[in-house]
């Protein structure tokens, strides 16, 4: 006789003499992206995947922008797996990033209590006996620029450590683990704004972390304009890009040793007094300066391209016109345009960027239905469209394929069973991208 029983976390199959080897323990997560104001570019170690510089980003509203991850784990699984947006990943427990994750998080690991019963169903040392299986998919484009390996990796960390109950043995050591997989996503453990310390001071690397330097709610008015210029995988992969940069262009060594330091401090000052003019500008300067360091590299590395070129000179205009910063543009390793703002100015830009980068008609083109209606209504000033047009800009169909409005938002989120990704009988991926 089989019987089957239920918790919020696992899935018992047995069959009268079961003695827990079937048994499927799983939990899922939903963590965000972030955007780095303060840039980081290039790694000071690439086994321990520590950066160069320290920097600085804003964690986006997972509802709008995520990963959604669910690891399990049984005596039931013969090896590690890992499925991607739908697709199993060959040979993924040979990975050095996957492989730190898990390792190092089960590392962390207490016994596990079912929630009903409060019985230990798992004991530490029990977790070192079983394989993991992992399926994550993204809900934006992964590889084009927008951090999706940072949402990626900050829910693996964030599903592992709530699967194996770890227990931290400082403040942000889980975030120090998701740095193993992908340098941003240490960021994305917290929510707000936050910085990633270099660190450097210790062998282990355990100083090279996250930290929140205010959460989501202090300056609520923040939002986000994401114009996907391009949804393709980047030519030139960060890690790449990263690695040639160090070797060839000394501009970049400048960078990190004498203006970032500084330009962090400004930033972070900027977070805490929610002042949109100086951040605004060392944002827009610091994104420059990175595409500067990108051209000086050898050979150079093109991330952005004329449509990205153009949102830069509109943005421009637009403030000059305001009189002041309403609106300040960051571009990471792609060439897609992240343009913060304040909530009394977002409808006035959306209309902007949807006046010069207009969408198929018929077609969903705006994240945010209400934004977009809002948007539509909105009447430009004629004098801001004239200045504008004389940037050159034609309005054309396609150059960008969505625009995505959002704001900020908190670290990762435990979802309940009904959003996982596995099955919870056969421990095998269930998401299917069509």
């Amino acid at each position: 006789k089989i019987v089957s029983t239920m918790s919020s976390n696992k899935i018992k199959f047995t069959d009268g003499n079961d003695d827990g080897q079937q048994t499927i323990h799983l939990e899922t997560v939903r963590a965000p992206t972030n955007i780095a104001c303060i840039k980081y570019w290039g790694k000071a170690s690439i086994p321990l995947n520590t950066p160069i510089n320290s920097s600085n980003s804003i964690t986006l509203d997972s509802s709008d922008l995520c990963a959604i991850t669910t690891a399990s784990a049984s005596h039931k699984f013969t090896k590690d797996r890992l499925w991607l947006n739908g697709v199993e990943v060959q040979n993924a427990s040979q990975s050095k990033r996957f492989r730190a994750c898990v390792d190092e998080t089960r590392r962390l690991a207490s016994d596990r209590k079912d929630p009903l019963t409060g019985e230990i169903s798992v004991t530490k040392d029990e977790w070192t006996h079983m394989h993991v299986h992992v399926s994550s998919y993204n809900t934006f484009p992964t590889a084009a620029g927008l951090a999706s390996s940072a949402a990626g990796y900050a829910a693996l960390v964030a599903a592992l450590a709530h699967l194996f109950c770890a227990k931290e043995t400082f403040r942000g050591e889980l975030s120090t683990i998701a740095r193993q997989g992908s340098g941003s996503a240490c960021r994305s453990m917290y929510g707000g704004f936050v910085a990633w310390r270099m660190g450097g001071d210790r062998d282990d690397a355990k100083d090279s972390l996250a930290e929140q330097v205010a959460d989501e709610e202090h300056w609520p008015e923040i939002r986000a304009l994401i114009l996907v210029v391009s949804d393709e995988k980047k030519d030139t992969s960060s890690t790449t890009g990263m690695s040639t940069s160090v070797a060839t262009s000394d501009y970049l060594a400048h960078r990190a040793k004498v203006i970032v330091p500084e330009r962090v401090k400004i930033c972070e000052k900027a977070f805490l007094e929610r002042d949109f003019e100086v951040f605004g500008k060392i944002t827009m300067r610091d994104s420059n300066q990175f595409h500067s360091t990108c051209l000086d590299t050898y050979p150079p590395i093109f991330y952005m391209n004329d449509i990205s070129k153009s949102v830069i000179s509109i943005v421009h205009v637009y403030n000059d016109w305001a009189g002041e910063i309403r609106a300040a543009y960051t571009f990471d390793a792609g060439p897609n345009a992240v343009l913060y703002t304040l909530e009394k100015y977002s409808v006035e830009l959306g209309a902007l960027m949807i006046r010069f980068y207009p969408s198929v008609v018929g077609k969903k083109y705006v994240s945010n239905d209400v934004f977009a209606a809002e948007v539509a209504k909105f009447e430009l000033d004629a004098e801001l469209v004239k200045v504008a047009e004389k940037t050159g800009r034609i309005p054309t169909v396609n150059d960008v394929k969505y625009m995505y409005f959002t704001k900020s938002g908190p670290g990762p989120v435990k979802l309940g069973p009904e959003m996982a990704n596995i099955d919870s009988k056969t421990g095998l991926n269930t998401y299917n991208p069509s």
